[in-house]
């Protein structure tokens, strides 16, 4: 038996019990699967995305929800891009009650904990608005997944950014579904919050389109992450500018239409 006040065991019982430490630690962080934010049983309700409209991914870590589709970066710790189509029907002022931000269980490498954006003076920012997906809980709960927000300034996330937001669901109201897909401009060598070093984009960008494949509009905002009063056309740029910040393909599936498509900034046929 065990003399627990010998020293030679105690440095045994210190040892072991710094194993199973590690061990334990060990296994929380590489099988450990949060909580989920998945349909009730019985929702059939999916909200699908043609695939025409959906950019490639620089990362080959694609995630589909329920009601958005996101490209992960892990590097970044955020998604490079969430994509999702917003419908006159989803534009409801249902009163939902806020739930926790959780990490993304279907991102295999982990989505960046909340934890990060805690005394970092930056909002977690929503690319998929929360507000946007109000028509179902479901819809609105899977917005909270950590792999759907990024560092973004107070000021901004309340000001320019959520006036486009804003004036992206009068778009809806007015012409109809319209296809979203919005993120950081991610690159090396931005500031970085949080033990898992999540960078924090210096712009966003947000990419609009509606119609058929053959008869498209679109139109693409690029906004510096700071708060301004500039009215929201003076941001409108061609999505090849994005492109060429991002590296990402924005309508691959288009072909030629596409490049057509890329190159202009057309703001006619969006009433601003």
């Amino acid at each position: 038996m065990l003399n627990p006040r010998s020293p030679e065991n105690r440095r045994l019982v210190y040892a072991i019990l710094m194993v199973l430490c590690l061990v334990g630690y060990w296994l929380f962080d590489h099988l450990y699967v949060p909580d989920t934010y998945g349909p009730a049983e019985g929702d059939a309700i999916k909200t699908t995305i043609p695939t025409y409209f959906l950019p490639e991914s620089t990362t080959g870590a694609i995630v589909v929800h329920e009601h958005y589709t996101l490209s992960y970066s892990e590097s970044h710790e955020q998604a490079e891009w969430v994509a999702y189509m917003l419908k006159k029907s989803h534009l409801t002022d249902d009163d939902r009650e806020r739930p926790f931000f959780i990490g993304d269980p279907k991102v295999k490498t982990k989505s960046a904990d909340w934890r990060n954006y805690k005394r970092s003076g930056y909002d977690r920012g929503h690319l998929c608005p929360a507000g946007d997906r109000r028509f179902s809980k479901q819809a609105y709960n899977e917005t909270f997944y950590t792999s759907n927000i990024s560092p973004q300034d107070p000021a901004f996330n309340a000001g320019v950014w959520n006036r486009l937001e804003m004036q992206v669901r009068r778009w809806v109201r007015k012409y109809g579904t319209t296809f979203v897909v919005t993120g950081g401009v991610l690159k090396t060598g931005l500031e970085e919050i949080g033990d898992e070093d999540v960078d924090v984009p210096e712009h966003y960008y947000k990419i609009l389109a509606r119609g058929t494949e053959r008869e498209m509009k679109v139109l693409a905002f690029l906004v510096p992450g700071k708060e301004s009063k500039k009215p929201l056309r003076e941001f409108t740029v061609s999505v090849d500018t994005i492109e060429k910040l991002t590296g990402i393909d924005f309508f691959e599936g288009l072909g030629n239409i596409g490049e057509a498509l890329e190159k202009k900034v057309v703001v006619d046929g969006w009433d601003f």
